[in-house]
């Protein structure tokens, strides 16, 4: 299995270009921007799917920038233990390259690895991540090359609205290539959400509904639970260090 923004929904928005308040210094060897957050979620929803049995999440990452759009990070987050044969914590790491063809036009290239300490029969699993951004929209691809494989489509776009509100939509494909489960014979299912996020006090506030075309039973197999795939309403608070 598995990653997702409004910081409950993707890692597909890594990159230079997500360093926000963060801090900047020059160094011999250029100019270093390092950003943190923390986010408080109602739940952690992954591709249309609960990490934490509809519990709440509290997630943290960590990013460190070069001028040249090098860029290293970590992000965590509480999963379900029962869900991750006993791992509570999931942990990511990644590097990549993010800069700008244009203006209007920018892109990122990311590796990023996923780990679920103390988890038994839970392998890390690794992927390779493309987006391009045109202005409000952003297009993106993952690849998953370890322990199976995998490919993840994504299209995300944002509406400015009234009051400085931001409305966002999203759409997903994952292709498994293999069946998904013993019930469901398909290689691939779909995800998508509408969210509705704004800046209140320095903090960002996003509300979203997701939900997923997976069956109850192949979820079921998965998690354990067939009600890890219901539609979901998340509420999430981050701030920017």
């Amino acid at each position: 299995m598995k990653k997702l923004t409004i910081c409950v929904t993707a890692i597909s928005t890594l990159g230079l270009s997500t360093l926000s308040h963060g801090e900047s210094f020059d160094t011999a060897i250029g100019q270093i921007e390092t950003s943190m957050n923390v986010t408080l979620a109602t739940d952690y929803i992954w591709r249309g799917q609960s990490q934490t049995a509809g519990k709440g999440a509290i997630q943290g990452a960590l990013d460190i920038g070069h001028e040249s759009g090098l860029f290293v990070g970590t992000w965590a987050s509480n999963v379900d233990d029962e869900a991750f044969g006993g791992a509570s914590v999931e942990w990511n790491y990644y590097a990549g390259f993010a800069g700008e063809l244009t203006e209007a036009l920018n892109y990122d290239l990311t590796w990023i690895a996923y780990e679920y300490p103390g988890g038994d029969d839970v392998d890390t699993s690794y992927e390779i991540i493309s987006t391009l951004g045109f202005h409000d929209l952003t297009l993106g691809a993952k690849y998953a090359y370890h322990p199976s494989s995998a490919i993840y489509g994504f299209v995300g776009y944002e509406f400015a609205l009234p009051w400085e509100t931001i409305l966002g939509l999203h759409y997903g494909y994952t292709d498994s290539k293999d069946s998904l489960s013993e019930v469901e014979s398909g290689e691939s299912y779909q995800d998508w959400a509408v969210s509705v996020g704004k800046t209140v006090i320095g903090l960002d506030l996003a509300l979203m509904y997701s939900d997923t075309s997976l069956k109850d039973g192949t979820c079921e197999e998965w998690y354990g639970k067939a009600t890890y795939c219901d539609a979901n309403v998340t509420f999430s608070a981050s701030r920017s260090f």
